[in-house]
């Protein structure tokens, strides 16, 4: 089933916030966060643990309040007007934390109810939305006995009830199989192009980079610049696969190349060289496949994101 539509006259509401500070005692867990959410787009939120995502959730949820800074949601001031800021929020914090007595298709109900729908109408959406999340069959078990995965799921619905303008779901395809994550991402890019605003983090860059048009970087509380990072790229690893996987494979890319053998090095039964752009990339296969070097497979051993990330941090663990 398709998600909801927009009802007649909604307005697009993206996330604008600007120089957020948040300190738990002698704790700072934002420092300086800045950050621009598009409507109709997923915006990727991307840092280490302890970098500051889940405190600026709550803070632009409307349930922490920042020391300094400033949050708008469309033009609602979140700390100031938190019931109008909520009406426009769906909020999917990384853990479920709900009434565990209660069965899937009642915490939905109970959670219309919060934002005001008629009975009625608060069935009718649970309905609608475990048959979205496939849960339909798990519709009376109780929350507390679904699988990682489940919850999950059903948090997601939950934070969809209202029909909401602006997600924000941290960490929302933790414990979901492949299937659930490809359904996630076609989700997430549908509500995109119903002109909703999607702030979503995940560690798993490689499956973030699939759906996200932005994103923003975090590191010790703080949003970075990850044009500068890009600017200052000198070199990232592509990774050659060549047919049959031959013992010399590396030996044999190095002297197709005529580069020194140390310059060439392995991953497993891969091949991994050092290029600056994508302009030296297309020269190298080039000449391996002029050398009649079999290359079956050539490409970015990381992606764009993971690689960004990795040089805003120094390089650790490249």
């Amino acid at each position: 089933m398709d998600a909801a539509t927009d009802p007649p006259g909604a307005v697009a509401a993206g996330i604008v916030a600007t120089g957020l500070r948040r300190s738990f005692g002698r704790v700072e867990a934002v420092r300086d966060v800045s950050l621009h959410a598009r409507a109709g787009a997923v915006t990727g939120l991307v840092g280490p643990n302890g970098s500051g995502k889940t405190t600026l959730f709550l803070m632009l949820a409307s349930l922490l309040t920042p020391d300094a800074g400033t949050i708008r949601i469309g033009d609602v001031d979140p700390i100031e007007q938190p019931h109008a800021a909520r009406a426009l929020l769906g909020w999917m914090p990384d853990s479920l934390g709900t009434w565990g007595a209660l069965s899937a298709r009642e915490t939905l109900i109970v959670t219309g109810r919060l934002h005001d729908l008629p009975k009625d109408a608060a069935q009718a959406r649970a309905d609608e939305l475990l048959e979205l999340v496939d849960l339909t069959q798990l519709a009376k078990a109780p929350a507390r006995v679904l699988s990682r995965g489940q919850k999950q799921r059903l948090g997601l619905a939950r934070a969809l009830v209202h029909d909401p303008r602006v997600l924000l779901l941290d960490e929302p395809a933790s414990g979901l199989d492949p299937a659930a994550r490809v359904e996630l991402r076609h989700l997430l890019r549908r509500f995109a192009a119903e002109g909703r605003t999607v702030l979503v983090s995940s560690h798993v860059l490689a499956e973030l980079e699939e759906v996200i048009d932005d994103a923003v970087f975090l590191l010790e509380g703080s949003s970075v610049d990850s044009g500068a990072a890009i600017a200052a790229r000198r070199t990232r690893d592509w990774r050659i696969r060549l047919l049959g996987q031959p013992t010399d494979a590396a030996a044999s890319v190095a002297a197709a190349l005529e580069w020194p053998a140390d310059a060439v090095r392995v991953d497993r039964s891969d091949v991994l060289i050092p290029l600056a752009t994508d302009e030296d990339a297309a020269g190298a296969l080039r000449r391996l496949v002029e050398r009649g070097i079999p290359v079956t497979e050539f490409a970015p051993a990381v992606g764009d994101l993971e690689q960004t990330f990795l040089d805003l941090r120094g390089g650790e663990g490249a």
